[in-house]
């Protein structure tokens, strides 16, 4: 039995404006059926790792396949890819009807019933101009137009990033229903770990245009454990236990490492990992440093 595409996989790709390298040497492949949360500084590479996924952008060097095929290959390519952008644009002179009119001349999958279902369901007046509503209910029709093309993978760009908490809630919401009713695959990048927390199975993190780390959220964290314990040099651990970060305070030493072997020093005091411990572990002590621990600029 042959088994689905991935959902995005790239090999050596690159994205170069003149000598700035904006996306390097990045491999990765995220397998269908997840919802993978995209995370970086300002500057990583996130929204050139989304602009070539979805054919924006053509590569400097290496490939990316999406669903198995070449991004915006045609007609059939196209319509496979559901995108929302920063900020969630919408035609602000158009109303409501308008756009779900749009959306049905431009795609060929396009569900009509599911896209005034939703709608109906958001409370909102097909007759009202996009320009009037809310940002919480601009991206609810961003995500609307969307869904109804019924894609098989799903490209978000910080939908959310300038929604309040309950306009948040609301959209991610909506979002893991229909991934569940629908059968999605699903990127999104966002800078809230909550959020990712919340939503995400599979984590990548791009730290300097590179990929820092990808994988399934369960697996990287069982594979991650904070010691604490006397204070200790690195060069003194394991050779198994690589380590991510590093602090030293007075007599004691913490220590996030990677790890397949069990932790059986029993000087250490071993805690589980959050993904917002693991997420600041891998952009760096400089970053850490510098960040709201509930949020990550991801702004590229």
């Amino acid at each position: 039995m042959t088994s689905a595409p991935a959902a995005i996989e790239a090999r050596g790709l690159g994205k170069r404006y003149g000598h700035r390298w904006a996306l390097a040497d990045c491999t990765l492949t995220i397998p269908a059926g997840h919802v993978a949360g995209l995370v970086g500084q300002n500057g990583a590479g996130k929204t050139t790792l989304i602009s070539l996924a979805t054919g924006m952008l053509r590569p400097s060097t290496g490939t990316v396949e999406v669903l198995g095929g070449r991004p915006a290959s045609g007609p059939d390519q196209l319509a496979r890819v559901g995108y929302v952008a920063q900020g969630t644009p919408a035609y602000g002179g158009l109303s409501v009807a308008d756009h779900l009119r749009l959306g049905a001349h431009l795609n060929p999958r396009w569900d009509a019933a599911l896209a005034r279902s939703r709608i109906g369901q958001l409370g909102l007046d097909p007759r009202q101009k996009a320009g009037s509503l809310s940002g919480g209910q601009q991206a609810q029709l961003a995500l609307t137009l969307a869904l109804a093309k019924r894609p098989e993978l799903l490209i978000l760009d910080e939908p959310i990033a300038s929604l309040d908490p309950v306009a948040r809630h609301e959209f991610l919401q909506v979002l893991m229903k229909a991934t569940a009713e629908q059968e999605l695959s699903v990127v999104m990048s966002s800078h809230l770990v909550a959020d990712l927390e919340r939503v995400s199975d599979y984590l990548i993190v791009l730290v300097a245009s590179r990929v820092r780390i990808d994988g399934a959220v369960d697996s990287l964290l069982a594979a991650h454990h904070l010691l604490t314990g006397p204070r200790r040099d690195t060069a003194s651990l394991p050779a198994s236990h690589q380590v991510i970060s590093e602090s030293h305070a007075g007599r004691q030493s913490t220590f996030l490492v990677r790890s397949s072997e069990p932790i059986i020093d029993p000087a250490w005091i071993v805690d589980p990992v959050s993904l917002e411990d693991l997420i600041l572990a891998y952009m760096g002590p400089a970053s850490a440093g510098s960040l709201d621990t509930r949020t990550l600029e991801a702004r590229p």
